[in-house]
């Protein structure tokens, strides 16, 4: 039900509402599909709608990418992924290739599949032993705050997680290896975590020695939240996807929409076999979402949205670490573009987490809400059980005066959250009965 209250979006639902919640031309775009054709089947039609989005986003075939096939969701183009990368070995002749290699801390969706190749710890527990796909192992993420040593360089940080990929490759045997999958700015698991300087580059060139292909999920990080219409883009001369999902801001929530982006060497392999893709879903390439998201993505281009969002990106990281660098509870902050992450702890020198009963991070979420602000809300970020942290993602165009607000509304947001909690750790037992800070 309503209450009438206004909210002022600072994660845009999950990072999708990336041109806001209204948008003229993008209701045209829609009503005008809608006159013409609401639906047709795939396997024997198309629509103008879904050429002309897949000629918008391919065109020039950027980095390689030359082929899309659109879904309704992120974790459908996750499954969608990992079907084309299965078909593409047995169209060459390469079917041992079964296994799947992922990192820790990461998140790919909610499908049975999708959820088997990441380890959102709490969404995977009632499925474990039962759906889980089993032919998945794991890496390292790129997590410096916890996992970078003292003194090591962000290079030599980079080169060790290299080698552990590579060493996992080889346990695996890597004409075993099928796939390796990464976002190339964490998301919902952990917060915005990116990796260290050479360290895609190193990845890349591992996963082209060995024949294995390489999976990119931009689902939440992608179509310019980061400040390049590619999150990847901005990890070093030589770095391409194989496969590259995307959802979200692709379709920005006028629409359900995902979509998987096929490199030239992918689609070769499969006119070098059966030139036919085992896989459908009904509303594949929906005519009505295909239009709403190539009207998200003219709106992006035309009003240069991604370049605003590099812009605006570098005003938010200060005002961040600004804001929030010295706070008693706040460990890290990071990201890029308009899309970051502040991890909260309970000691910063040790980088101790609050235990989950003390709820943190829905403190901070039910605080901002009540002053008109919404973040987008994680837990578990440590190590899965432990851990709290917020991403702060808002509209591409969100006016500056919104922006200067929503600095406001979360630093006083966070200094009430600050004054309760340490109200509650100094008087532990009268927290238990509701009654902390009232002595």
């Amino acid at each position: 039900m309503s209450t009438g209250q206004r909210v002022l979006d600072a994660c845009t639902g999950a990072a999708v509402a990336i041109i806001g919640h209204s948008d003229p031309d993008v209701q045209a775009a829609v009503s005008e599909q809608m006159a013409k054709v609401c639906y047709t089947h795939t396997v024997a039609f198309t629509t103008r709608a879904a050429e002309d989005l897949a000629d918008y986003i391919l065109h020039g075939k950027p980095h390689g990418l030359c082929r899309a096939f659109f879904v309704c969701s992120g974790s459908e183009a996750m499954d969608t992924a990992l079907k084309l990368a299965r078909q593409y070995y047995v169209e060459i002749g390469q079917p041992k290739r079964t296994h799947i290699v992922s990192r820790r801390r990461s998140y790919h969706g909610n499908t049975i599949g999708a959820m088997s190749v990441g380890s959102h710890v709490s969404r995977r527990a009632p499925f474990e032993g039962a759906l889980m796909l089993n032919n998945v192992s794991f890496v390292s993420p790129t997590y410096a705050y916890r996992e970078q040593l003292q003194g090591e360089s962000d290079e030599d940080y980079g080169s060790r997680l290299v080698q552990e990929l590579d060493d996992e490759f080889q346990a695996q045997g890597p004409e075993n290896v099928m796939a390796f999958i990464s976002e190339p700015v964490g998301g919902a698991t952990a917060g915005c975590l990116t990796a260290p300087k050479g360290y895609y580059q190193g990845v890349r060139q591992l996963c082209t020695k060995y024949g294995i292909m390489l999976i990119l999920d931009e689902v939440m990080c992608g179509s310019g939240r980061t400040g390049t219409y590619f999150a990847f883009e901005q990890e070093g001369e030589g770095v391409y996807p194989d496969l590259i999902t995307m959802g979200k801001g692709l379709g920005g929530g006028f629409a359900p929409m995902g979509a998987v982006l096929v490199h030239e060497k992918v689609v070769r392999g499969f006119q070098s076999g059966s030139a036919w893709f085992v896989h459908s879903h009904t509303y594949q390439a929906h005519g009505v979402g295909c239009a709403a998201a190539l009207a998200v993505q003219k709106v992006l281009r035309r009003g240069r949205l991604v370049e605003r969002c590099a812009t605006k990106g570098k005003w938010l990281e200060n005002a961040l670490n600004t804001t929030f660098g010295n706070c008693q509870y706040v460990g890290n902050i990071r990201g890029k573009g308009l899309f970051w992450g502040i991890e909260f702890v309970k000691d910063k020198a040790t980088k101790e987490p609050f235990e989950p009963g003390l709820r943190f991070t829905w403190r901070i979420v039910d605080e901002a809400l009540r002053r008109g602000l919404a973040v987008y809300p994680g837990a578990g970020t440590a190590d899965g059980v432990k851990g709290d942290h917020i991403i702060i993602a808002p509209p591409y165009n969100m006016s500056d005066a919104d922006f200067d607000a929503m600095m406001r509304l979360l630093k006083d947001t966070y200094d009430t959250v600050e004054k309760d909690v340490a109200a509650i750790r100094q008087h532990p037992r009268c927290a238990e009965h509701g009654e902390a800070g009232k002595q």
